[in-house]
């Protein structure tokens, strides 16, 4: 990370690793002694420095980040607070006491209150109220889930982990199922405006009924990825189906909540 730093600031690929390093840790530091709230408030910066110079990297930002957060020694105001020495002494961790209060005075609204009802959400119930009364037609809506043995396709080309049932499914309710002749362990074609998918149902009442659902990270069979293991996997993408709509209230894209029909291929 340093070296692509020192690449982007213009100091080139052999820029000095040591050097950047240290210009890192010592910006963390100032805002840590420089932070009224912090137990390392005012404390001389070069003293500071002397307390953490030994460690690199990672550890010695830990090192100053504990140091000068809420708990910390506040390099040595707080000699029972935290630094990166004390969480080694204590491998299976530290007992920090119970949830403190902090509610009012870390919120940082106009009215100084939890704002439930900000005017523009309020303004928009019209519109989430008509989406929800609007004439389905027997279509389904489909949501994704996150398949946590995959880990968002992080494990797919790992052999040791790609074995077993195939876990790119379609769930279902039985209802919506027995209505569309839908059998479990048998494909179905889901479709929406935007594209479709061929894919095996599961068929289990975890599912609300009129609710589909497909994880997401999937369809590295495409192609593109150039990853052996996860080509070889029965598995669609989910975005396919997206209609690329934006949300007009977050911005965000429409990946969710997408009608689609689901049909016996």
């Amino acid at each position: 990370m340093h070296r692509l730093a020192g690449i982007v600031t213009g100091q080139g690929p052999e820029a000095d690793l040591e050097a950047l390093d240290g210009f890192v840790a010592r910006q963390v530091l100032d805002r840590g002694v420089n932070n009224p709230l912090s137990p390392a408030h005012g404390v001389d910066v070069e003293t500071a420095w002397a307390a953490v110079a030994g460690r690199r990297g990672p550890e010695r930002l830990l090192d100053i980040l504990l140091r000068t957060g809420p708990y910390g020694e506040g390099f040595g105001r707080e000699p029972e607070g935290l630094s990166f020495e004390k969480l080694l002494e204590h491998p299976h961790g530290l007992d920090l006491g119970p949830l403190q209060e902090r509610i009012p005075e870390v919120l940082r609204t106009p009215s100084g209150k939890i704002e439930l009802a900000p005017d523009d959400v309020v303004a928009d119930v019209g519109r989430l109220r008509a989406s929800m009364e609007r004439a389905h037609d027997g279509e389904l809506v489909l949501v994704g889930r996150r398949q946590l043995r995959s880990n968002n396709s992080w494990m797919h080309n790992l052999p040791a982990l790609a074995g077993g049932r195939n876990r790119c499914t379609v769930q279902i309710h039985p209802d919506d199922a027995a209505r569309r002749g839908l059998e479990e362990g048998k494909p179905a074609r889901v479709t929406s405006s935007s594209g479709s998918v061929d894919i095996e149902v599961e068929v289990t009442d975890v599912m609300r009924p009129g609710v589909v659902s497909i994880p997401h990270g999937w369809g590295d069979g495409n192609g593109e990825a150039r990853m052996r293991v996860a080509t070889g996997q029965p598995a669609v993408n989910s975005n396919v189906l997206a209609p690329g709509d934006m949300d007009p209230l977050s911005g965000n894209a429409v990946l969710n909540g997408i009608p689609v029909t689901v049909a016996p291929t």
